[in-house]
């Protein structure tokens, strides 16, 4: 029986779970945030490359080390009905409520729209997203070869043309970061804001759903052993983050440096091809919200899997730390709603009593505290009856 995967096939499948990830909002957000951060570039970065790195592999990990044959089996671990809930979010937030029309739209903000005398046009937007979502379809009809398209042709392809963007930024950099003022926002929490603005990659909660189709990869290679699945998923996942991860750090060079000859734009597909694109703001605007709310779960989720087996998985530990979680989550998500409903449900008192009364609240981390709380009361319910 096989046990362990050649290293051509590790490469490939690392190479296949990069192209997976790796998508819009991994391409703009790092650039808007070295144009906000500037010469607090560092601290932000270190932050964004947690949740946009560090998360996702402990996810994909958590799959293959939990053994969980999908996000809905792991999610379960706290409640069927929880199981349900969860999923659904999940798979519409990194689907066709965000992430799928935010695809689209940066293809077309980036792609399109500087080689069109009319491309800030709703039509042309809409034909564009018509043929890009019809190739998008015929790739999808044939998951076989997804090993193949993604692993083999696509990825390299884009990473060889990002390489000659960035190295050219890099050779002939447009201002010097100690010399850009930081925006308020990374004035003095620089750190916590890069950590947040992972949020809007996704790509912790892609990987929930992306583990399972590297386990199912690793095995159709001939290793079926599930200790020997679990580690060669971990193997390649680190190889496919290790390649985000410096990818991240040089796109947000380059935006920050961007700043010596270029105003602050209103997000990052716009900092790419200096256009503007309404759909894309909205997108953003909007998943904003979601992901405060997605993302403490997701983390707790997450880390309940991979450190499950000094519980045994007890269900009541489950339950407890995501009960907990999920209140101060949902008050996260209220807080951030755009200013026009935020105003419209007269949220401020509840956001200001939050402040007092959650530690971090400001900070957008209200449900630590929480989380540490219901996992204490998990582990005493399960010490006391077993």
């Amino acid at each position: 029986m096989k046990e362990k995967l050649s290293r051509k096939e590790l490469v490939l499948i690392a190479s296949m779970l990069f192209g997976m990830f790796f998508g819009a909002g991994n391409l703009i957000f790092p650039v808007h945030m070295g144009q906000l951060a500037g010469s607090n570039l560092w601290p932000a970065v270190l932050g964004f490359i947690i949740t946009g790195v560090g998360l996702p592999l402990l996810g994909v990990a958590a799959l293959g080390i939990s053994r969980q044959d999908s996000l809905f089996d792991l999610s379960c671990c706290v409640g069927k009905k929880y199981g349900y809930f969860f999923t659904c979010a999940l798979y519409l937030t990194i689907g066709p409520f965000f992430a799928i029309p935010r695809c689209a739209t940066v293809s077309y903000t980036v792609g399109a729209v500087p080689l069109l005398e009319n491309g800030d046009s709703p039509l042309i937007l809409g034909i564009f997203s018509l043929v890009f979502f019809a190739l998008t379809l015929a790739l999808s009809f044939r998951p076989s070869k997804i090993l193949t398209w993604v692993g083999k042709v696509l990825t390299p392809v884009f990473l060889c043309f990002l390489g000659v963007l960035v190295i050219r930024a890099l050779i002939s950099p447009m201002g010097t970061i100690q010399e850009i003022t930081p925006d308020p926002s990374y004035a003095d929490r620089a750190f916590f804001t890069g950590f947040q603005q992972g949020y809007q990659t996704m790509d912790a909660l892609a990987s929930l759903a992306f583990g399972i189709v590297v386990v199912n990869v690793i095995r159709e290679l001939g290793v079926t052993k599930p200790d020997a699945v679990a580690k060669n998923t971990v193997f390649s996942g680190i190889f496919s983050c290790l390649i985000m991860a410096a990818i991240y750090l040089m796109v947000t060079i380059v935006g920050t440096q961007s700043r010596g000859l270029l105003p602050v734009c209103e997000n990052g597909g716009e900092a790419l091809a200096l256009i503007a694109n309404l759909g894309l703001n909205a997108i953003i605007e909007y998943a904003v919200p979601v992901l405060m709310l997605l993302y403490p779960l997701a983390i707790t989720l997450i880390l309940l899997a991979l450190f499950g087996k000094f519980f045994d998985h007890d269900r009541r530990v489950y339950a407890w730390v995501t009960g907990c979680t999920l209140i101060p989550a949902v008050l996260d998500f209220l807080n951030a709603l755009p200013a026009g409903v935020f105003d419209a449900l007269n949220l401020a008192p509840l956001m200001t009593a939050a402040g007092q009364y959650l530690p971090f609240f400001s900070l957008g981390f209200g449900w630590i505290v929480p989380a540490c709380i219901g996992l204490v009361v998990g582990l005493v319910l399960r010490k006391a009856k077993p």
